[in-house]
């Protein structure tokens, strides 16, 4: 008597919702084996997909088989074996070779002969074509998703995913909080766990409501998805989805991050003025050490050769620098000032605006001629794939930082206004770092506002960049308050209002 082996299998990626579940499989397997006084040993249960061989279970099944345990198998139908080549054709072999003697479906009639072999192979062919066919559709469905604009897959941190109309929109809640780890980190003074304790304090969680740990904010600020655009197979897209940054944003976090890639040892304590000065005698880089965890000396590291130059303490240091950055400071009245009279000047942009908008859009259409030549290209095999893949980024970047730059102007948002606007807050900033005592801040302002810093017979010496140069020459501040005991700026009585209207020229000149 044969003896049979019950096979139940269901994946978990099944699109066929008219298959049984495995409970329901058994159930009408062991009905069958009743009806017909089937001798069934053993049953198997498996929950994987067919589309491929390597079923664990399956293959210790046919192994049983081939050693003489079994010589029948009942199943729910063929699709249920197999729905790739390899495993239907193994099938078909065993029953060719004798070790299986028959097959029992629920769904399906099975004659050992040679037509029923030949039905057999048809039905396993059906199951892969199935496969097949639906793999394709699903790869067509994807491809007509993404040139729309629709990104294939779970919305990033700041988005979410619209199951009604199946887009991906804007968390108002999160979004601004991810665009601020972004704002903070492109200053270069946060690091991904300072953004961490940052995501942290501002409540923003991350998948399944988790803290964002360190290992995460990289992968964040690496996702170009969240200036318009996303990557789908090596290939990058237009997204269809509300941005939640410039691009001129995300660019500037690159290149912190790109700055900050070689390995740096971890500093045990926090020197501000260290890393930029070099020696005014013998050129090498100026260092710190810190005695009695107390007094921070900087001085000369002397790699350079035989140097006579001596050690200066960090509170001198930061007078001078303080000194230095009075040349540049803007009170709160004359900024206010500075800001009124730039508003007028906007008024009187219009036209320009407009010839700007012009040429924006005449570009525009230039890049999506140049795209649709690419395509003509690449489509008849004149161009590689990776030449396409490569130039199309090109294009597609420029595209939407055109498309961002066109958004800013209809929107009245002048770039020369927003530099402008940066200059003056950097040089009103002076006064608070003052007040607060904070080293650290001035050390930002310092960088940012200066250059090529020389240290020789303890002084600094350096250039302001532009335009912080012109202010500088052209500021009537007066520097006596630092020869009192408070060296608060809010005692300091000089201001640059008289000049206030050639620094705006200056400001206006630079900015173009």
């Amino acid at each position: 008597m044969t003896r049979y082996f019950i096979y139940a299998r269901k994946s978990t990626d099944e699109e066929d919702r008219q298959i049984l579940s495995i409970d329901s499989q058994l159930r009408e397997l062991r009905n069958l084996a009743e009806r017909e006084n089937l001798n069934v040993v053993k049953e198997f249960i498996e929950s994987k997909t067919a589309k491929e061989p390597g079923r664990e279970i399956f293959n210790e099944m046919l192994s049983l088989i081939e050693e003489g345990e079994s010589g029948g198998i009942i199943s729910w139908h063929p699709d249920r074996l197999a729905r790739n080549s390899i495993d239907g054709g193994r099938i078909i072999y065993l029953v060719d070779t004798g070790a299986i003697k028959d097959l029992k479906f629920s769904t399906f009639t099975f004659q050992n002969n040679a037509y029923g072999k030949f039905m057999l192979s048809i039905a396993f062919g059906q199951s892969k074509y199935y496969i097949d066919n639906l793999s394709e559709n699903v790869k067509r469905g994807m491809k007509e998703k993404v040139l729309r604009g629709e990104y294939p897959g779970w919305a990033p941190l700041g988005y979410l995913n619209d199951l009604g109309t199946h887009t991906i929109i804007l968390d108002e809640e999160k979004a601004p909080l991810v665009k601020k780890l972004f704002e903070l980190y492109s200053t270069g003074n946060y690091s991904y766990s300072d953004l961490s304790e940052v995501a942290k304090k501002m409540d923003l969680k991350g998948k399944r409501e988790k803290d964002l740990v360190k290992s995460v904010i990289p992968d964040i600020l690496k996702n170009p998805f969240y200036y318009g655009v996303f990557k789908f197979k090596g290939e990058l897209f237009e997204g269809a989805h509300v941005p939640l940054m410039s691009k001129q944003l995300f660019d500037k976090c690159q290149e912190v991050m790109k700055k900050r890639s070689s390995p740096t040892r971890k500093k045990k304590y926090t020197f501000p003025f260290r890393g930029y000065m070099k020696c005014g005698e013998c050129g090498a880089s100026i260092t710190t050490e810190k005695q009695k965890d107390k007094y921070i000396y900087y001085h000369c590291t002397k790699r350079k050769g035989k140097c006579s130059q001596k050690y200066i303490e960090q509170k001198e240091l930061a007078n001078q620098i303080l000194f230095s950055l009075s040349k540049i400071w803007i009170n709160d009245a004359t900024k206010s000032k500075i800001f009124d009279y730039y508003d007028d000047l906007l008024n009187k942009e219009e036209n320009k605006l407009e010839k700007q908008k012009v040429q924006k859009k005449e570009e525009l259409e230039k890049i999506k001629i140049m795209m649709s030549k690419l395509l003509d290209s690449y489509l008849p095999g004149i161009i590689s794939e990776e030449e396409y893949k490569e130039k199309k980024q090109e294009f597609i970047e420029r595209k939407v930082e055109l498309e961002q730059k066109l958004e800013k102007i209809e929107r009245g948002q002048c770039g020369w206004f927003e530099l402008s606007k940066d200059v003056i807050n950097t040089c009103n900033s002076i006064s608070k770092a003052c007040e607060e005592k904070n080293n650290e801040e001035l050390s930002k302002i310092l960088q940012k506002t200066g250059s090529n810093f020389v240290l020789k017979n303890r002084q600094l010496t350096f250039s302001h960049r532009s335009p912080f140069d012109f202010i500088s020459l052209n500021n009537c501040i007066s520097n006596d308050y630092f020869k009192k005991e408070s060296p608060f700026w809010g005692r300091c009585v000089g201001s640059f209002d008289n000049l206030f209207s050639d620094n705006s020229k200056i400001c206006l000149e630079w900015l173009g």
